[in-house]
């Protein structure tokens, strides 16, 4: 594979770009700092047919233990501007704890909902990104913020769009089945004093490290499965009897069912198995059929 891309590095191992710090090598991989090199490496990739991947933080996907045939291109374009009336737009490289740091500093709210999720502006987007509201009796999610978006197409075009566009859904969004992509977004934010911000980040915190595996203790990819309603996947695991049941390096968390982590030395393959066995348990068992929520990248 030929790219006129400049920095263009291969065979690189993806697990350090992965909060799994699992994966294997890509063909070809590069890192942009700017719209301009984001926009160049897609124009790039089309010209020429080759497949790529888009990466952000590296949450919630598993590379495979055999890598990436084609371009992954780490997208670090985060440059943020504070707008009037209340609006950020932001690249979408740009990390979303950054963005609730200085969204708090300037007493916006919106943000403060996704502290300590691993993501970019781009990932939000394409999962529409989400957490429980501080009442935990409803779903917060990224779309209830966004205002307009730029994106560039699979035909080269520039285009603004709505929010409508995306066609936001529970961990769903347009952009899992087209090759638009996002550039960068103008977000719409509440004026909030900062103690009240502050105080929904608190409570978030305490919330997620109560009840999940710490990401810097148990690396993970998030939640694994898709979220059933009046049960939630990580109860039927639970009640499968499958917390701490473990293959290879991969363990089905034993603080969060629906979490499986790498207890240090997991290869894809192991989580891979662990899935299948997780979802076979739980249908024989329950009766219930698990999917997963979680993207697996690459060649198997």
């Amino acid at each position: 594979m030929s790219l006129n891309i400049p920095n263009l590095e291969r065979n690189k191992y993806l697990a350090p770009f992965t909060t799994y710090k699992i994966g294997g090598p890509a063909d070809l991989f590069v890192e942009v700092h700017t719209i301009d090199e984001l926009v160049n490496a897609l124009s790039a990739v089309h010209r020429e047919g080759i497949p790529f991947f888009l990466l952000g933080c590296g949450a919630n996907i598993l590379f495979t233990d055999k890598g990436f045939r084609g371009l992954v291109i780490r997208n670090l374009a985060n440059k943020v501007m504070i707008l009037d009336n209340n609006k950020i737009w932001a690249e979408s490289g740009a990390i979303v704890d950054d963005l609730i740091e200085q969204s708090k500093d300037l007493g916006l709210s919106g943000f403060e909902h996704f502290v300590d999720i691993p993501s970019t502006v781009g990932g939000a987007m394409w999962q529409n990104l989400h957490f429980l509201s501080p009442d935990r009796k409803r779903t917060v999610f990224i779309e209830e913020i966004v205002q307009t978006t730029r994106i560039f197409t699979e035909e080269g075009q520039f285009r603004t769009v709505g929010v409508d566009y995306f066609q936001f859904s529970y961990d769903k969004s347009i952009l899992q089945r087209c090759k638009d992509i996002v550039l960068d977004v103008t977000f719409k934010l509440i004026p909030k004093s900062k103690e009240d911000i502050q105080k929904v980040m608190d409570e978030n915190l305490a919330w997620r490290r109560a009840k999940q595996p710490l990401l810097e203790e148990y690396p993970s990819c998030g939640s694994v499965f898709k979220k059933i309603e009046g049960i939630g996947a990580g109860r039927l695991i639970d009640k499968a009897g499958l917390k701490g049941k473990r293959i290879g390096g991969a363990e089905v968390s034993t603080k969060h069912a629906n979490f499986i982590v790498n207890m240090g030395n997991a290869k894809a393959s192991d989580v891979l198995r662990l899935i299948e066995l997780v979802k076979k348990e739980v249908k024989e068992k329950l009766g219930y059929v698990l999917e997963t929520e979680i993207s697996v990248i690459g060649e198997l």
